[in-house]
């Protein structure tokens, strides 16, 4: 009986019921979005690298460590020397180790000096390898290796001649030494997707003729006697590593962190990425309460139209109580009239959410390489829409008591 009666009222006022169910709808859709964000943020940041016990750099903090090696923000403190390098390589708990050299650049995006060993070593998103999308890895001492994104912005293809710069940011080029285009990788949506990928002999065979951060005067090593150079690097920024077993995985981040020869640091990149997040904690949480004032606003405002559309409802309700519906019933009416406008915001901010999601994913995957899952609603996300159904029913007493109090009289009195 009430409910047919709400269902009956809410679709003669259908217009202003419309437009609060898609004030609703907007701000459910708005908060569950930066749920998504939120959750998304995280898990790309996590999948970003997997199946890396340690990361090994000069010693600074783990947060620091994690940004310069594996998300290509910030700069080292300090170098590792090639020595010390080869000294952890050596330790029977080492299972495996990937060298990195950062430093310069090209068109913005980061040149990496590494091994070949780094395709088959670097995993992403719960265990992912890279796979190419066209060409090969480097063979050639000036062959390199682009990123997805590399690839598109400039619009490279394979046999692309490079011009890396020295430094980041820097006017000085290696024109003299030029790279070229052996490989384009596939998207994978981490920053490997914004990185030129060289090998460490060509990291070092493009300062040859540079000392101090510039070009000796003078100096033009032909390319032909640059091949026949020992180019064994003598330092590099940082490594990846894999132990023989996790039992001695903490051990053997012990026995770096206390190296005698040069202060390094190993960390787990787990263990930085909670660090990280604990550094953004206070933006998140932030982001969250303004989505959360949002939902409020909203369902304040539907309880504001229901207190202004109650002078123009009074003959109803007198007319109802006449015909013996007794106090309980008004009460129960708008409270069930509140409660169907609030499952109606949010099954239809739902709808929003996840039509927005389908179109906007891959854009956001392409531009940020952040990859948002069009998932089932989470526990969480459950409780904050229950929550506004019931925060709707709850602001809907505040008109069911005011209708309570008219009185039959009042009611029916016509005003002139």
């Amino acid at each position: 009986m009430i409910l047919r009666l709400a269902l009956g009222s809410l679709l003669a006022r259908s217009l202003t019921v419309g437009l609060t169910v898609m004030s609703i709808a907007v701000s459910v859709a708005l908060f569950l979005a930066v749920e998504k964000v939120r959750t998304g943020a995280k898990a790309s940041f996590a999948d970003t690298i997997s199946d890396t016990d340690l990361i090994v750099g000069a010693r600074s903090g783990s947060v620091q460590l994690l940004l310069y090696s594996v998300f290509r923000i910030g700069t080292p403190t300090n170098n590792v020397t090639w020595e010390s390098y080869q000294d952890i390589a050596r330790q029977p708990s080492v299972d495996w180790i990937v060298p990195i050299s950062l430093g310069d650049s090209h068109h913005q995006f980061r040149v990496m000096g590494t091994t070949t060993e780094f395709f088959e070593r670097y995993k992403y998103r719960g265990g992912r390898t890279l796979e190419f999308a066209s060409g090969a890895r480097m063979d050639d001492l000036f062959d390199a290796v682009i990123g997805a994104d590399v690839a598109r912005t400039l619009d490279y293809d394979i046999g692309q001649s490079i011009v890396v710069s020295h430094g980041i940011a820097s006017f000085s080029d290696h024109d003299d030494t030029p790279f070229r285009v052996s490989g384009i990788l596939e998207k994978t949506g981490t920053p490997v997707d914004r990185t030129v990928i060289v090998s460490l002999e060509g990291i070092e065979a493009i300062h040859v003729d540079w000392q101090g951060g510039g070009r000796r005067p003078g100096a033009a090593t032909p390319e032909s006697v640059i091949r026949e150079m020992d180019l064994e690097p003598a330092a590099i920024t940082a490594a990846l590593l894999g132990v023989s077993s996790r039992l001695q995985l903490f051990g053997l981040q012990r026995w770096i962190n206390t190296y005698p020869e040069e202060p390094l640091l190993a960390v787990l990149p787990g263990l930085a990425l909670q660090e990280l997040w604990q550094i953004t904690g206070i933006a998140e949480i932030a982001l969250v309460g303004v989505s959360a004032m949002v939902i409020v606003a909203s369902i304040l405002g539907m309880m504001a139209v229901t207190l202004a559309s109650l002078s123009e409802r009074r003959r109803e309700m007198a007319i109802l109580r006449a015909m013996g519906a007794r106090p309980g019933t008004i009460v129960g009416l708008l409270l069930s009239e509140a409660v169907l406008t609030a499952a109606c915001g949010v099954i239809a901010g739902l709808a929003l959410l996840y039509s927005g999601l389908a179109v906007a994913r891959p854009i956001i995957d392409s531009a940020f390489g952040l990859w948002l899952p069009i998932s089932w609603p989470s526990e969480r996300e459950f409780l904050v829409m229950l929550a506004v159904v019931a925060g709707a029913a709850v602001a809907s007493l505040v008109p069911a008591l005011r209708a309570y109090r008219f009185s039959l009289a009042d009611g029916m009195m016509v005003k002139t």
